[in-house]
């Protein structure tokens, strides 16, 4: 029982500060922002973002990150809220 008091405290602390998450800026983001906010990236990945960056200058919309070798569709779908291309 006492568990799970101690766990449903940490859910009630945690959920909170997801729901006001600010976004990420997928054009100024370091590679480890990039790992840590994006749901299914990694090290690889968040490289393959930051050169694609490089290349070919900065995303002119979220859609644009799918265009990323081994970024897809379902990727920036499931990030959707919690991406930007501009700052706040």
């Amino acid at each position: 029982m006492e568990i799970f008091k101690k766990t449903l405290l940490a859910a009630c602390l945690l959920i909170p500060t997801l729901l006001f998450a600010e976004a990420i800026n997928i054009n100024t983001a370091d590679k480890d922002a990039l790992m840590s906010a994006i749901k299914g990236v990694g090290e690889k990945r968040a490289e393959a973002i930051i050169a694609y960056r490089e290349q070919n200058g900065p995303f002119k919309s979220i859609e644009e990150l799918a265009e990323v070798r081994g970024i897809g569709a379902s990727i920036v779908e499931a990030n959707m809220d919690n991406l930007s291309i501009e700052d706040k």
